[in-house]
């Protein structure tokens, strides 16, 4: 008997054992078994195709055009007058006040044996049929009166929500086909890999899976259909490892810390929610804002002054999406950012440069990993004086390329590597020591032309207004004892090269804000550079290559404004962060928001920033109503005595009101709406997608 008084499963009587407090249940000796069931379901959710900027994740499609909504008050009167309305007609015609004409249509189709029974059984046949008809008129006039008072909406827009909330707990979902079920595989299914989608879907049901195991297993099959890969080999790791087949170099499975929403079968991550503001179009109110390569890819421009949350809200997500991209086997990312800006763990990157730290493990290579003179002069001087050349679209820095490939040049043909900061600081200064030792090297090697261009910087030298000498002040800014350590060229470091971006790889440099301010902006500017120029020149352009800067202030010049414009042909794209335009140049602040495809005005922006977003926007078609209100004057005596006794009553004359609609033409967000009507922790956003479709300016609670 158990302890409730019932006899056990043996017959015999247990005796009664007292509970006691300090009675534990056994320790398990083994972890209990995941369950898969939230991955399934995370897996199965649908994700409809959407406009751009949609969060695909569960979204239901609204209508283009916001359908009139009738006030419930207004809905919930009509439908009772029109339910008493029909109920008066049925009382009528069932009274017969209104006479018998509504029984013509029984009498005429049913036979007279049914009307004018002389058996039971015709008579019992003839009060079914007359029943049939009495709610057959019954039923039309319900519809008729439904109709009227628009029932079908009271069903819509209350009953079946409310009946979907009911039911939708004690109801469950049931798998889709295998055909179409995700955690099937049916892509290897169907060329023969049956022991391979077998063995992922047990993973995935035992719960040994995860949104990162499956994205990185698909980008892994995609490359063998491309012919990247072969399928033995594909198949044999995925065999032996299960969800771990195909790890990431580092053999990290997922981030330390995630704290934004992410949906790595889209590739989006989320940022916040779209206002349900009649500016907004319909389809896109009240639906998630979520962003991924295929926006990123066009390059985005945020603009907000300190403390809009350009950093936390905008920054954060995406860095976070791209490194779960890179685990994934999909990008590579690099995220530039003054020290303790917080974008994110070390743990979360697989390389931290910190410059100006003398515990940062990896170094900043700063000819970008090429071995061409000439590439690292362009690269170089773009990063020295790429601010200093004129702000014109058309303009660059010939001069600064050519100074530098002069001593570049003949130095790597004598040491076989670049000269460090302080050697290319006395050659750019006219040192006589360093150019005489370099001069002596080539002339014993027979390298003329070398020779020749040596001699050319010598001879500019002499002259008045060489750029070598600003040259050499910036790299002064380099040559400080906070930066000892750090660009080294012999080889003796772990120098970090963006020609690293061939691979998933993620990437956090640490610029030192905090006292060298000039030489954080240069080291921006040369990162960009080095970007730009190596996805250019990748091989594998089927990962995407991502670029974030914190903080953009000195960064864009005529030749980054440039190479921002040619990254999406190389399936990459930059982020960009700005507290003000006039940060900017103001000839390139135009070209700047052209070549960014996704742009964003955060709250707090001045009406001179707003002013250019305007621009960049453009106007749209807008209706505008004119309502005029007329006095209408009283012409005969009664007329002049109603009107008096109205305006007794209501305390202003009886006048007529005139509507005039028109078409016109406005902006889409104006300057002042821009600084003055967007809330805190909002944004106005427009994005652009690598295939051209575009999404009008939203406004954006980052918040959500």
């Amino acid at each position: 008997m158990d302890s409730d008084g019932t006899q056990d499963a043996r017959g015999t009587h247990a005796t009664p054992v007292p509970r006691s407090r300090s009675a534990v249940p056994p320790r398990p000796t083994a972890p209990p078994m995941p369950d898969g069931s939230a991955f399934l379901t995370w897996l199965r959710t649908p994700r409809p195709e959407a406009a751009p900027g949609v969060w695909r994740f569960g979204h239901v499609a609204r209508p283009e055009e916001e359908p009139e909504v009738i006030p419930a008050r207004q809905l919930f009167s009509g439908a009772l007058i029109a339910f008493l309305v029909g109920w008066l007609i049925w009382s009528l015609l069932w009274n017969e006040y209104l006479g018998g004409y509504w029984m013509w249509p029984y009498y005429a189709l049913t036979p007279e044996s049914w009307t004018k029974p002389k058996t039971e059984g015709e008579e019992i046949v003839g009060s079914i049929a007359s029943y049939l008809y009495y709610g057959l008129v019954a039923v039309g006039i319900m519809i008729g009166a439904g109709r009227l008072g628009r029932w079908s909406e009271i069903w819509r827009r209350y009953l079946r929500p409310a009946l979907r909330r009911i039911t939708a707990p004690q109801t469950g979902e049931a798998p889709p086909p295998p055909q179409e079920d995700p955690a099937q595989w049916p892509a290897l299914r169907a060329v023969g890999a049956v022991d391979v989608a077998e063995r992922l879907a047990a993973e995935a049901r035992a719960g040994m899976m995860r949104d990162v195991d499956h994205a990185r297993i698909a980008r892994a099959w995609q490359s063998v259909r491309s012919g990247r890969h072969s399928l033995a080999t594909f198949t044999g790791a995925v065999l032996k490892d299960g969800a771990a087949a195909c790890l990431h170099p580092s053999g990290e499975r997922d981030l330390p810390t995630r704290l934004s929403r992410h949906d790595l079968v889209t590739g989006q991550v989320r940022l916040g929610t779209t206002a349900d503001d009649p500016r907004n179009p319909y389809a896109y109110r009240g639906t998630g804002l979520a962003l991924g390569p295929e926006l990123l890819g066009t390059s985005l421009l945020a603009v907000g002054p300190a403390g809009s949350g350009k950093t936390g809200t905008v920054v954060r997500p995406l860095a976070e999406s791209l490194c779960l991209h890179a685990l994934a086997g999909r990008a590579a990312v690099v995220v530039v950012g003054a020290a303790g800006a917080g974008l994110g763990p070390a743990d979360a990157y697989d390389v931290v440069v910190r410059i100006g730290n003398p515990e940062s493990v990896y170094d900043l290579d700063l000819y970008g990993g090429t071995t061409d003179p000439d590439e690292a002069a362009a690269v170089l001087a773009e990063a020295l004086v790429g601010d200093l050349a004129d702000p014109h679209p058309g303009s660059d820095s010939r001069r600064s390329t050519t100074v530098l490939a002069q001593l570049l040049g003949p130095f790597r043909a004598v040491h076989g590597r670049f000269p460090s900061v302080p050697e290319l600081r006395q050659l750019l200064d006219g040192a006589p020591g360093p150019l005489a030792a370099l001069r002596t090297a080539l002339e014993g090697s027979g390298q003329e032309s070398l020779l020749r261009e040596l001699d050319a910087r010598e001879r500019q030298m002499a002259h008045p207004g060489d750029v070598g000498g600003v040259l050499a002040d910036r790299v002064a800014l380099l040559d400080r004892p906070a930066f000892a350590g750090f660009f080294d060229a012999s080889g003796l470091s772990r120098p970090f090269s963006l020609k690293a971006l061939d691979h998933p790889v993620r990437v956090r440099i640490d610029l030192p804000a905090r006292g060298h301010a000039d030489a954080s902006r240069m080291l921006a500017r040369l990162v960009l550079a080095q970007f730009t120029a190596s996805v250019a020149v990748r091989e594998d352009r089927s990962l995407f290559a991502c670029l974030i800067l914190d903080d953009a202030t000195g960064v864009v010049t005529p030749e980054a404004v440039r190479g921002i414009q040619r990254l999406r042909s190389g399936n990459a794209g930059a982020v960009l962060t700005l507290r003000s335009l006039d940060d900017v140049p103001r000839p390139l602040r135009g070209p700047l928001l052209g070549a960014a495809g996704c742009r964003m005005a955060l709250s707090g922006l001045t009406p001179w920033d707003g002013q250019d977003f305007a621009e960049a926007w453009g106007k749209e078609w807008t209706e505008a109503r004119d309502v005029t209100d007329r006095q209408i004057i009283a012409e005969t005596p009664a007329g002049k005595a109603l009107h008096a006794v109205r305006r007794v009553i209501t305390g202003k004359a009886p006048t007529a009101r005139a509507v005039t609609v028109r078409q016109v033409e406005r902006e889409r967000w104006s300057a002042s709406e821009l600084a003055h009507a967007v809330p805190p922790g909002h944004a106005v956003l427009s994005l652009t997608d690598v295939r051209g479709e575009h999404a009008p300016p939203l406004l954006v609670d980052l918040r959500d």
